[in-house]
């Protein structure tokens, strides 16, 4: 609380003049950290959330640290002063009082024990403070790095080695891997913020641009086929064959340590180890890293220059670090979590760009498995299992054989034998869990107590793939993804409750073709221990509405109660006249706008939409950017005034689009020729609808063409609003099934819509073409800034009077130039 009220009227370090909005999220966002809430913040792309998070966060953390620091501090005074004191009257005492002796003595002892911790903590403390400081400074680093090995450096726990365990668990004698042991970490919180790949970049280099850029140790983490050098490995493309060979490198540099002690290797050719993976290197690049902040480029740079893996030593420097960036599966999912060294106790979690958060949980839980893999699966597990018989236990073959069995009770679900691969049948079926165990006559099987623990403690899928890998040859071409693998992530699938989840069986005429997935119903399953475990928990977005609905489905079905929830909504930082919002509920000929599924391609609302579009491009140079939309005859009049550019097949071909568009849109804007800028295609959903700012010229008009509702015929999505109908409590006259499908279409069209605008000298006009965007329902769903601006068109003229008149005020070629649809 001390430190709240003194946040309060004190400036937030920023790197330049924060807006007020600014201001009001980092306050916020700091008060629900000090008081351990989950917080739902919403802030519009464009007014520089992810700077306000990274500030008002770390504002936080360094006012928690110093306040600890003085907490530690008095209460070490504190004890101390007791010791002095006690002894004192312990000098005094009167022989009579001898009799208590043992209780003098038992409280004297935990004194002395709670003084030397405090006393070895605050050592600790101020050592890792001065080794950090001595990187940043750069001072005497190389003789740093050649002090005292790693047995002095508790990071080092993470990488020592754990043969006994292993070999207890599995009593497996032909091969021993590289165990990452549970670091111990303090009690003290640090930062965690989550989010993709693609993202982790752009918000670490927001980071360096902080103020505390030169104050804060961070870490970036990321998969191995993201921060790999080694050459060999790298070029095995997928990431299961990567993580596959990078785990028999670390075996075999196991394997030759010991021959080094004196231990018979047995005869072969010698084994490739890992050239980068050497415990000096590692601690030097850790070291470095924690001395600045680097995003996975600089970091691969790094590596290079240290001959150090990247992997591995940003995964050393998780225990000191005071900000970890990461992406969504290695916080979200547990056992990935597990296995990165990330612990989540006592910490503070950041989700940013958490708009599909549910859909981001579902997806990581889910798990397929074809029928080729299937049987490749069972083929690689027969093969160990034949190769190593006389050097396994025999209840190590007992749980390879209960495998080998499930594996056959699945194939024989799609209706063929391991052994062959063509049957007649078709079609879909939805199973519970229960129902397809049973199915699969494999429902005395104890999937969890006995399978789970043995997949987890022998490790058998990797062990399966690494020997299948090295018996191929590595340039062999085999499945992308290690069949066993799969396996094992399907069986993990199949241990969720019954209610929570089921499995999609797809027949597709012959066996390899065909598949069974498990799906998740119940995010909230999954995220509940996250929730339970951090300090604090933010999930941050552009648009987080309908907000009462992902509270629902991810925070009370998690077990949270509505008074550790806070939530934080702000307007834009823009003037409201620099944007036009528009519901258009009909075309210029007066045909109605309703693009439903069963008149959307009918010719009169083909030639509709195309005379909308050719009059908005008259009025709107720049870019224009839409999507679902297609048709013929209109091309032509279109291409009079913007040069049209589609949405290409390859996602590789995107960037070669986008900047073709934007070259295009700066010539326009500097010659007089007849076009006024380009129309870009694009499809709500596809490969430009995230991560792709589209600001100033390069769109200056929004048009979403109809409403981009899902397929309500898939079986997937009707067993997910049958399962949130029977789970979920209704709302305002409306089943949670029927709030899901009209959720999953408004997200969509605010992540469109929400690139708009992308600074507040920005501006745009969003025309939103479809009388049922007008329901006060759906108007609801929008985000605040637009919703508050919206204004319905029930005809054409009016509207397009509108986007006249903006342009005659402004007096600028400039005016509109953002389209979408």
């Amino acid at each position: 609380v001390s430190c709240l009220t003194q946040r309060i009227g004190e400036q937030f370090p920023f790197p330049y003049q924060p807006y007020n909005i600014q201001e009001e999220f980092m306050q916020a966002l700091y008060s629900a950290l000090d008081k351990g809430k989950v917080g739902i913040f919403e802030s519009p792309t464009g007014t520089g959330k992810s700077l306000s998070l990274i500030c008002g966060a770390l504002s936080w953390l360094t006012d928690y640290e110093e306040r600890k620091r003085q907490e530690a501090a008095a209460l070490l005074q504190e004890g101390e002063e007791a010791l002095s004191t006690n002894a004192a009257q312990s000098s005094a005492v009167s022989s009579s009082a001898e009799l208590d002796w043992i209780t003098d003595f038992v409280q004297k002892k935990a004194e002395r024990d709670l003084v030397s911790k405090l006393k070895e903590e605050e050592m600790k403390r101020k050592k890792r403070e001065e080794r950090l400081e001595m990187i940043r400074n750069n001072v005497q680093l190389k003789y740093a790095v050649k002090r005292k090995s790693y047995e002095e450096d508790e990071a080092f726990k993470l990488l020592q080695l754990s043969k006994e365990e292993q070999v207890e668990a599995t009593g497996d004698q032909e091969d021993e891997e590289l165990i990452i042991a549970e670091y111990e970490s303090d009690d003290e919180s640090k930062i965690k913020s989550s989010r993709t790949h693609s993202q982790l970049a752009q918000f670490v280099h927001e980071v360096q641009k902080s103020p505390f850029s030169k104050d804060i140790s961070v870490v970036t983490l990321g998969s191995r086929q993201n921060l790999c050098i080694n050459e060999e490995v790298r070029q095995l493309g997928s990431i299961q064959r990567i993580n596959d060979r990078c785990m028999e490198m670390q075996k075999n540099k196991h394997e030759k340590h010991h021959h080094e002690e004196g231990v018979k290797r047995k005869r072969g050719p010698a084994k490739s180890v890992c050239p980068y993976y050497k415990a000096s290197a590692l601690q030097q690049m850790r070291d470095v890293v924690l001395g600045a902040v680097h995003d996975i480029e600089q970091l691969l740079k790094l590596g290079r220059e240290t001959h150090s893996c990247p992997y591995y030593s940003t995964r050393l420097a998780i225990p000191p670090a005071q900000l970890v960036v990461l992406p969504y599966q290695m916080v979200l999912h547990e056992a990935t979590r597990r296995a990165a060294g990330v612990q989540l106790k006592g910490q503070v979690l950041i989700i940013d760009e958490a708009h599909n958060l549910s859909d981001t949980l579902s997806c990581i839980h889910s798990a397929e498995l074809s029928g080729a893999q299937l049987c490749c699966a069972h083929s690689q597990l027969s093969q160990y299992a034949d190769r190593y018989k006389s050097r396994l236990k025999a209840k190590n073959l007992m749980y390879i054989k209960q495998i080998l069995f499930v594996i056959e009770g699945l194939v024989r679900v799609l209706g063929g034998e391991h052994k062959s691969g063509f049957f007649v049948l078709l079609g879909t079926e939805m199973l519970t869990i229960n129902n397809f165990l049973f199915k699969a006559q494999i429902d005395n099987i104890n999937l969890f107590k006995v399978l789970q623990r043995y997949f987890e403690k022998s490790m058998i899928s990797r062990k399966v793939s690494v020997i299948y890998l090295i018996h191929t040859k590595t340039t062999e071409k085999v499945l992308s993804a290690s069949p066993m693998m799969q396996v094992e992530g399907f069986f993990m699938a199949l241990t969720n409750s019954n209610t929570d989840g089921r499995v999609v069986v797809h027949k597709q005429g012959s066996l390899s073709e065909s598949s069974v997935k498990f799906l998740l119903l119940n995010p909230a399953v999954h995220f509940a221990q996250v929730l339970e475990e951090c300090r604090a928990v933010i999930i941050a977005g552009g648009t987080m509405q309908p907000v009462s609905d992902f509270k629902q489905e991810l925070l009370f079905s998690a077990g949270v109660g509505e008074e550790r929830i806070t939530e934080f909504s702000c307007g834009h930082v823009i003037p409201p006249e620099n944007i036009l919002p528009l519901v258009l509920c009909s075309g210029p000929s007066g045909q109605e706008l309703e693009f439903t599924f069963q008149n959307r391609d009918t010719p009169r609302m083909m030639d509709e939409t195309g005379r909308i579009l050719s009059n908005i491009c008259n009025v709107v140079p720049g870019g224009v950017d839409h999507s679902h939309w297609e048709a013929s005859g209109t091309l032509t009049r279109l291409a009079n005034k913007k040069k049209i550019f589609q949405e290409p097949k390859k996602a590789n071909q995107v960037e070669q689009v986008l900047n073709e568009f934007s070259r295009c849109i700066q010539r326009c804007s500097a010659d007089c020729s007849g076009l006024t800028g380009a129309l870009l295609f694009s499809v709500v959903g596809g490969k430009m609808s995230e991560g792709i700012n589209f600001s100033d010229d390069l769109g200056r008009c929004v048009v979403m063409v109809g409403m981009p509702y899902p397929n309500i015929k898939s079986p997937e999505l009707q067993e997910k609003m049958s399962y949130l109908d029977k789970h979920l409590p209704h709302s305002q006259g409306r089943s949670p099934g029927q709030a899901l499908i009209e959720n999953i279409c408004m997200k969509a069209v605010n992540q469109s819509i929400g690139r708009a605008i992308r600074h507040r000298g920005d501006y745009s006009s969003v025309v939103l073409c479809d009388r049922r965007y007008s329901r006060p329902a759906t108007l609801s769903k929008l985000p605040t800034w637009i919703k508050d601006r919206t204004t319905t068109h029930t005809t054409f003229g009016p509207a397009f009077a509108a986007l006249r008149k903006v342009r005659n005020i402004t007096g600028s070629a400039e005016l509109l130039g953002k389209l979408y649809f």
